[in-house]
């Protein structure tokens, strides 16, 4: 299924829109600081090759899974709580890993701060509501919601964890 792009409007400015239409990007944490960009968003450019556009919650369980695949999250100082932008891949294998909707294998996703080309990467609208945080599955909107799209800067640096 084709979408639009998930970075332009129809000025040709660039924004960035979660999976709901009409809604922008939220901001999803900034302490830790998270994103490829390490802005707080979960919006994803050319340079991110592992499309970093899932809004999470970290689990001790998802962290021990990303570890096992390779990518040991806790070395860079996260720990269980930490709000973080996940890979696409890396949620959608521990997804498909998941012994059921409650496995805590799956990070609970913030649809309001998931950014829509995770839509474009194998991820479905009914997964990421099946493992929304809650009242998230209602709605895709929360308390975190902007009422103004963002547009890129060069703050903060990219991401330098390995996938």
């Amino acid at each position: 299924m084709a979408t639009k792009p998930s970075n332009h409007n129809l000025n040709g400015m660039v924004t960035f829109q979660n999976p709901f239409p009409e809604k922008p990007l939220a901001l999803f944490s900034q302490s830790p600081p998270t994103g490829f960009y390490r802005d707080g968003y979960c919006r994803v450019g050319p340079e991110d090759k592992g499309n970093h556009a899932v809004a999470g919650v970290l689990t001790k369980e998802f962290l021990d899974f990303s570890a096992s695949r390779g990518n040991n999250l806790r070395s860079i100082g996260l720990e269980p709580g930490c709000k973080w932008c996940l890979c696409t891949a890396r949620w959608k294998e521990a997804m498909e890993a998941a012994k059921g909707k409650d496995d805590p294998v799956v990070p609970k996703v913030f649809l309001h701060a998931t950014d829509e080309s995770a839509l474009n990467n194998g991820i479905t609208m009914e997964s990421l509501k099946n493992f929304a945080a809650e009242p998230e599955a209602a709605g895709g909107g929360g308390s975190l919601e902007r009422k103004a799209p963002i547009t890129p800067g060069v703050k903060g640096g990219m991401a330098k964890e390995t996938h």
